[in-house]
């Protein structure tokens, strides 16, 4: 006996569709992107669309480009910096030294000493 399901074996988005059901899908054309590690991109456009001019590539993530001799440079990383690193990088040594005894001078105040 039958499970009971009237449409076993079938699952959503199953059956012939075809152009009949979609549409005729927009004429497309393939453009050639290169990166910097020498990977190709072929993405396709509608004909009438404007191709960007950058694309990144999915092997690598680096910005690929149209022309194959000088593809664009990968992004520089720049390294993780704590928060102290920003800090030293607004204050000298001095400022930070002058911004610690005022602190200190408060605290000794409120203690009392």
């Amino acid at each position: 006996m039958a499970g009971g399901n009237a449409i076993r074996g079938t699952r959503v988005g199953a059956g012939p569709i075809g152009e009949s059901e979609r549409g005729e899908s927009a004429p497309r054309r393939r453009v050639s992107y290169w990166c910097a590690n020498g990977h190709e991109v072929r993405p396709s456009f509608a004909v009438d669309a404007d191709e960007p001019e950058f694309w990144d590539c999915p092997r690598c993530g680096c910005p690929a480009g149209r022309d194959e001799e000088q593809p664009p440079a990968p992004p520089r990383n720049e390294p993780y910096k704590t928060h102290l690193a920003y800090v030293k990088e607004r204050r000298s040594d001095s400022d930070g030294k002058a911004i610690l005894d005022e602190a200190l001078k408060r605290l000794r105040e409120r203690r009392g000493e």
